[in-house]
Formats: C-alpha cells, structure tokens, sequence
C-alpha cells in the first residue's frame, strides 16, 4: 500500500522507485500484488501514462491516511527517543532553500548524527499531512490555521542593478522614474506591475509594465548582472551580490508594500507529542 501509494503521488514506477530506493521492476510486482489482493485494477498504464481509476483515487486516499498514521506513531517514538534520530523531511521556496537554508545543514548533520535530511525545494505551499513533510518553510504575512510556527527572520524585497546598467542609463531618485526603466521582477501571483513604495509619510504607487519576468528569482538576479535591467527580488536572494559589488540597491530609502514584505516561518504539525528530531530542527533554525 505505502508503494502504491508512492506511486500514484510521484506520477510513475520509476520515480516511485527513485524515491524508495527499489528497482523498477520491484515497485510494479507491489502494485501488481494489491490489484491481486483487492481484485481490481488500481492503475492503467500504457507505455506514455499512467492515470488512476476510480477503485485506485479510493485506495490511494485510504492508503495516505493509513501513511499518515504510521508517521504519526514514528513521531510518537521519537518524542521519547533519549536522542533525535529518523529521516526529517523538510521544504522551502527554491532560492531561499538554495541561499539560506541549504549551508546551515550541514552543521545540523554534524550536531545530530543520527537525524537524516530529505530537503525538497519547491515553491508552492505543501501540505504537510497529505506529503509527510516534518517542517515546512513559508514566506508569508498569514499563515494557514491549524498549524504551529516559529519565525525565522524578516524579509523584504529590494530593487537592484549592475554598475554596468547604472553607467549605461542613470540611477533612479525617485520611484516614478522607474517607469521610464527596464524593470524584471516575478510577474505571477500578486507580483504585478503595480507598485506601491514608501519612505517615512510618503506613500506612492506607480505602474511598472515590464517585457521580461522571470519566475525565479535567482535568474531576475543573473539578469540583473548581466546588465539586462533592475530586478526586484528578495534581499537574501540579493545578499550576496550586494556585498561583492556584483550589484547596487536602487531606491535603497524606499519600502516595497504589501505583497513585498514577509516573515520567514519554519512550519509544523501541533501536538502534544512533537518529534524531538522536529524540535531541535527548529530551535537550530531559529537560533
């Protein structure tokens, strides 16, 4: 079941495979053995596809909460465990995943050796239940009710150029001049061309149309230093090109409002029995 499960959830035998450590082959005789034991067929599979029938979709959701009671009687273990141990199943945004969380592992893996990492970096909000995720890292103003969090630090999205740009079409003063600018930000969501930036009592919106977004703001960075424009990205995505003089802030003085603005949470399940591989996970993060 936890197979089959696998399956349906990373699309196909042989990620499923990829993810359990077993071979191909292996995971299609599992599936093969449920059909056999349930006597119906769960998936149909061509050589191109994979889809899921309708006995399958009902399987497959009994077969995840009969997964999510088996991780919460782990946890329950390892909450009275004399030290953390068991694979912590972590998620963060791509860029802040790659920039901020990613080098502190390492040091995490050296405190505790008897915790494993699984780190997936993917920017969409998980659901931590339906996923198994222990710890989730989210960028928002608001989060989701029934769950815990912690806050990590804030972050704020700046704008940012090359020298080269800068030399080439002058260094904007004020936030209207932006639009006479070529500007790179996200371009999805709420990440519009709409504007609205602040400095003390002075509150200003401006239309920034831009002929270039980029859903990554590690390549709005590249962009930017290969003098293609100004980019709006994160400060931590921008930390350390700003501290080699890779690039300069624009409109240092000057506020992004809402979306542009967050607190960075590592977020978790509530309970009673919190993992203890969960737990120093987050104090580790937070100190």
């Amino acid at each position: 079941m936890a197979v089959f499960a696998q399956v349906v959830d990373r699309g196909g035998f042989s990620a499923a495979a990829r993810q359990l450590g077993l071979t191909t082959s292996a995971v299609s005789r599992h599936v093969s053995r449920l059909e056999a034991h349930l006597g119906g067929r769960l998936l149909h599979r061509t050589t191109r596809s994979l889809t899921t029938t309708e006995l399958g979709l009902e399987v497959h959701a009994g077969c995840t909460r009969m997964l999510s009671a088996a991780r919460e009687i782990e946890s329950l273990a390892g909450t009275y465990s004399a030290r953390p141990n068991g694979i912590l199943r972590i998620t963060a945004p791509v860029v802040f995943g790659q920039v901020w969380l990613a080098p502190k592992l390492s040091h995490f893996l050296d405190l505790f050796p008897e915790v494993d990492v699984r780190l997936t970096l993917v920017d969409r909000t998980v659901d931590l239940i339906e996923e198994g995720v222990d710890v989730a890292i989210r960028i928002s103003r608001e989060l989701a009710p029934g769950l815990a969090a912690r806050p990590l630090c804030e972050m704020r999205y700046v704008l940012v150029a090359s020298p080269a740009y800068v030399a080439r079409n002058g260094l904007p003063d004020r936030p209207e001049v932006l639009q006479e600018h070529r500007c790179i930000y996200l371009g999805y969501g709420a990440f519009g061309e709409q504007w609205t930036l602040q400095r003390d009592d002075e509150r200003i919106g401006v239309r920034v149309p831009s002929r270039l977004t980029i859903n990554n703001s590690a390549a709005i960075l590249a962009t930017v230093e290969a003098g293609g424009g100004i980019g709006l990205v994160p400060d931590f995505a921008a930390h350390a090109a700003l501290g080699e003089a890779r690039v300069q802030q624009v409109l240092g003085d000057w506020d992004f409002c809402e979306p542009y603005a967050g607190t960075v949470h590592a977020v978790y399940i509530p309970g009673r029995h919190l993992a203890l591989k969960v737990r120093v996970l987050i104090d580790y993060l937070v100190g």
